[in-house]
């Protein structure tokens, strides 16, 4: 990364800002269109880093040290489950880096389509104390969003072949097409079948995941039901396939 950016400054956050923003113009691409570049926004805009000039595709970046966090720190809990539930959430874009060398380890990509709201942790309000007395942040947690959505840009160092990165994203693509409300059920169930590492399961296998969906969904009464209504939709957008009465099939990625 172009560390040598980061000596115009003292604040670490900003330092770690400027750098990240700027290998991040430098080096990456769309992965939701054919462009080759990104754009930086201007200074202080909200929630998005860099966009594509071609398809209008935002992006926000979160940077750290170290390995891949369970626990991504982001803004105002209101503000993101608006944007979840309009469709107005930008592609996470997770980064993690070595600070002695400033060199990137791992870099993975969230769709913006693809955050259950499950997905998205309500912090403690500020105290009356704080300058933003009462103000609610929020964690994203990235173990309730299921692994097919956790898109790798960069692993252990190397980048993968961006036509690879782009057919995964298109291969969710099939969930757009489902309310963002339904799609967070699916991508729930989804992350259930994951998790437990089903190849070919029955749908009792996946009641096992049903006081899971239980705490996630305190009002709803039918949790079965929902989980086999989910996997008719799971089925219908490709993710499984449906052999016989009651046993499903997890496609592979190439199948999809």
């Amino acid at each position: 990364m172009p560390f040598k950016l980061a000596e115009h400054y003292t604040s670490a956050c900003q330092r770690v800002r400027v750098v990240t923003e700027a290998w991040g113009e430098r080096e990456l691409f769309c992965a939701n269109c054919d462009s080759a570049t990104l754009t930086r926004t201007p200074h202080n805009t909200r929630c998005v880093d860099l966009v594509c000039k071609r398809c209008e595709a935002t992006f926000q970046l979160k940077s750290g040290q170290g390995r891949l966090p369970r626990m991504i720190p982001d803004g105002a809990y209101s503000a993101m489950i608006s944007s979840i539930r309009e469709n107005r959430a930008p592609n996470l874009l997770v980064l993690r880096y070595d600070l002695v060398s400033w060199r990137v380890n791992s870099l993975l990509l969230v769709p913006n389509f693809a955050f259950p709201e499950s997905s998205i942790i309500q912090r403690k309000p500020l105290s009356a104390q704080a300058r933003r007395a009462g103000w609610t942040g929020c964690n994203i947690s990235l173990d309730r969003i299921p692994v097919d959505a956790r898109i790798p840009f960069i692993v252990d160092g190397v980048a993968r072949d961006r036509w690879d990165i782009r057919g995964d994203l298109k291969r969710l693509r099939p969930l757009t097409a489902i309310s963002s409300r339904q799609r967070g059920w699916a991508l729930e169930v989804l992350n259930c079948i994951r998790s437990r590492n089903f190849k070919s399961f029955t749908t009792r296998d996946v009641y096992a995941c049903d006081e899971e969906l239980q705490r996630l969904h305190p009002e709803n009464r039918h949790i079965r039901p929902k989980i086999r209504q989910q996997l008719q939709v799971l089925r219908d957008t490709g993710f499984l396939r449906h052999t016989e009465r009651g046993r499903w099939v997890v496609q592979d990625r190439e199948a999809l």
